[in-house]
């Protein structure tokens, strides 16, 4: 069974995070939370936090953390794990704390799942990178039954539960994600447990051509399952800066994109490399589709050649990197949340169509006002005047 996405499109943060070297990590764990803030402000929907041990890149170890920190000071923008890692964890001890935060934030928690990304990560807790999509899996099928209520006895390799049930019902029927990237694996992942689709690699010119049929496995498993594939539970995952000018925006990013994309080269096989120049990154990065540098109106054209790309989608997430400095940074989410959020969502119709209806009155407004005003400045003089 499927369900079309029927709600407007989402907007939300994706945030590893991507700092650039250099940044005092204390300020920049800070700045993480004051995102979150300002995106809660401006409309933005969701906001994801990463987990991550040994790139000293992407500073968060803990995305509990974070989102029990974020959740005071916000009150609406939804809090998410942006992966948990879960070859790195007890699934009972984990799915434990997630239900606990499904309290803290009153419904607000989403559960993005992962097998983890970097290699270090696993080395340095001895794990066989390896086996980490099979144990991702392994537990998460765990997981989804402690939430369901169930009393789960299992044991595997690295894991054993004797009659485990959590002491907490779920608060909400939050946000089940799982990551997917270029492979099949997501998607079917996905389908098989009902679960959201994170498309990390949504704008990447191979990874966009798949993800029509990405969707297809998510449909075939979740009918194969008997699950629902419901599009505005699919995510796509880009990086966009955009700046009054394209001209500007190509200035911001050349304090931390380059660096990042360098960084990133070791991590993904999926990124671009070194350039010789930054207008040189950004010419390859826009051409090929794989991000947007530039302004609203490129942004709008980004959103909509994927949505056309992946037959529809729920939620369009930035990837959180530093590639300008901050205060570039949040005009950048400012500018999207003022100038691109409402064209995507519909919420510039009415209004332009009321302002349609005043322009093409011609000057029957003004006039009849004017006509309305020398009315009454006639009858006031006559009734200064008297019998």
């Amino acid at each position: 069974m499927t369900t079309d996405r029927k709600e407007p499109m989402q907007f939300g943060v994706f945030l590893g995070p991507y700092h650039r070297l250099g940044l005092d990590p204390t300020l920049a764990l800070h700045r993480d939370l004051d995102l979150a803030s300002h995106l809660d402000r401006l409309g933005f929907d969701e906001i994801w936090f990463g987990e991550h041990h040994s790139g000293g890149v992407e500073t968060i170890a803990s995305p509990e953390v974070m989102i029990a920190a974020a959740a005071q000071n916000t009150t609406r923008i939804r809090l998410g794990t942006g992966v948990s890692s879960l070859p790195y964890h007890q699934p009972f001890v984990l799915a434990d704390r997630i239900v606990q935060l499904d309290h803290l934030t009153r419904g607000r928690m989403m559960f993005g799942v992962g097998p983890g990304q970097l290699l270090q990560d696993a080395l340095m807790i001895g794990i066989e990178p390896s086996t980490q999509r099979a144990r991702m899996e392994e537990a998460l099928d765990v997981i989804l039954r402690l939430f369901a209520g169930e009393t789960v006895t299992a044991k595997t390799e690295w894991f054993t539960l004797q009659d485990a049930v959590l002491q907490l019902p779920r608060y909400s029927d939050f946000e089940v994600a799982v990551t997917g990237s270029v492979s099949a694996a997501g998607p079917s992942l996905a389908g098989r447990y009902g679960t959201g689709l994170l498309s990390v690699a949504a704008t990447d010119p191979v990874g966009v051509e798949r993800l029509a049929g990405h969707w297809d496995i998510v449909e075939e498993e979740s009918a194969r399952h008997g699950n629902t594939a419901d599009r505005s539970r699919w995510r796509l995952l880009g990086p966009m800066h955009i700046a009054e000018t394209e001209e500007q925006a190509r200035k911001d990013v050349a304090y931390g994109m380059p660096w990042i994309l360098k960084y990133l080269s070791h991590i993904t096989p999926t990124a671009l490399g070194t350039f010789d120049t930054v207008d040189e990154l950004v010419d390859v990065l826009n051409e090929s589709g794989r991000g947007v540098v530039g302004t609203p109106e490129m942004a709008v054209a980004q959103l909509t050649r994927l949505q056309e790309k992946s037959g529809g989608f729920g939620t369009y997430l930035f990837q959180g990197s530093d590639y300008a400095r901050w205060p570039a940074t949040l005009r950048s989410y400012e500018l999207f949340a003022e100038e691109v959020m409402p064209r995507m969502t519909g919420r510039l119709g009415p209004v332009a169509d009321a302002v349609d209806r005043v322009f093409s009155s011609g000057k029957v407004g003004a006039e009849t006002t004017a006509r309305s005003q020398a009315e009454a400045t006639a009858q006031y003089l006559a009734s200064r005047k008297g019998p």
